[in-house]
């Protein structure tokens, strides 16, 4: 009802969707901003806002999914046209979803899956994303054992990850050139924890371990450590968001790739996406959408963005896009790859 009261007035007033925007508000609920990549993320969402004349207002729900309900019911009392939410848990956000829905408040499922036709989904490829980095680590360490540090285990992203790591990795397994001699889900993604799993790990196979499939840089530093703990560093290690540090370890040698998804495509999307929903735009007319079935067979509306491998062959490209410094990259590092030697 709210959308079609906001579209009314659109043409109504003979006004565009992007000159309403001045007075629309979207909320953003965070699920946490322990990974480094969400600064970015919310700072691309601000600027698409701001140039369309949108205001920003935020949650951090600190990971937990009771404040992160309690954040979309504040968000929505201060009445924002839309909201952008990264999911902490993607079955305990429904009731926020209900909330908004009855509201007329369009949401957009940011990164990660919210399983509700309600929802639309934008993210990056993240079954591919898996893909890319088995596919570096196997063509380091095409032989031996392997040990698979998959994310949280409230996060969908984490098993489509690992559905794509195994696409990859399953010729090798089923002839006997690789063994996974290891698995665990890292709680809430915390380096911490995945650095905890790997120490355990390692002690369990007495250090016979001969490379890691991370899913995401964060839980990759942890496995670094780790690692490094036990004179191990420099085994093939996989990662993605282009951390800053991770794209360091690149260039030192102690990660093996860095699935890059510019953070920055991700949150301009959101922002102009949200302003469309807000302004009375169809899901099904948003710029590039596509009908996708999630994995319990529900149909949402969603744009998939295309992620890069960051590898020691091209570190180059993150330092021409100007995601990186030289400087920040190569900090350590003394006879490395380009740009680094």
């Amino acid at each position: 009802m709210r959308n079609a009261i906001i579209a009314a007035a659109v043409m109504a007033a003979g006004f565009s969707t992007s000159a309403l925007a001045q007075d629309l508000t979207v909320g953003v609920s965070w699920s946490n901003f322990q990974e480094e990549r969400w600064k970015t993320d919310e700072a691309a969402i601000v600027a698409a806002l701001e140039a369309a004349g949108a205001t920003y207002i935020s949650a951090d729900a600190q990971s937990s999914s009771a404040k992160q309900l309690s954040d979309v019911e504040s968000l929505i009392a201060q009445g924002v046209d839309a909201l952008i939410i990264l999911a902490q848990d993607s079955q305990a956000i429904t009731p926020a979803v209900d909330a908004a829905a009855a509201e007329g408040i369009p949401v957009v499922g940011y990164d990660r899956l919210i399983d509700d036709p309600r929802a639309f989904y934008l993210t990056f490829d993240n079954v591919e994303v898996g893909r890319m980095q088995a596919r570096a680590v196997l063509e380091a360490a095409p032989e031996g054992n392997y040990v698979m540090i998959k994310g949280s285990p409230t996060d969908p992203n984490a098993d489509f990850l690992r559905g794509g790591q195994q696409e990859v990795l399953q010729d090798a397994i089923d002839s006997g050139a690789i063994t996974i001699v290891g698995e665990a889900y890292t709680d809430g993604w915390l380096p911490a924890n995945a650095q905890r799993n790997m120490e355990q790990i390692l002690t369990a196979q007495d250090n016979a371990v001969d490379a890691v499939v991370a899913s995401n840089d964060g839980t990759a530093g942890g496995v670094v450590a780790a690692l490094t703990a036990q004179g191990m560093d420099g085994i093939p290690v996989s990662g993605q968001d282009g951390d800053h540090a991770a794209l360091n370890r690149v260039a030192q040698g102690t990660q093996t790739v860095s699935v890059w998804k510019d953070a920055r495509d991700l949150g301009r999307a959101a922002g102009e996406i949200a302003v469309a929903l807000a302004g009375g735009t169809a899901m099904a007319d948003v710029a590039d959408a596509q009908m996708w079935t999630s994995p319990s067979g529900t149909e949402l509306t969603a744009v998939f963005l295309a992620p890069v491998p960051v590898t020691a062959d091209n570190l180059d490209l993150v330092v021409d896009a100007g995601w990186i410094s030289q400087e920040a990259l190569c900090q350590g590092v003394t006879g490395g790859p380009s740009p680094c030697n």
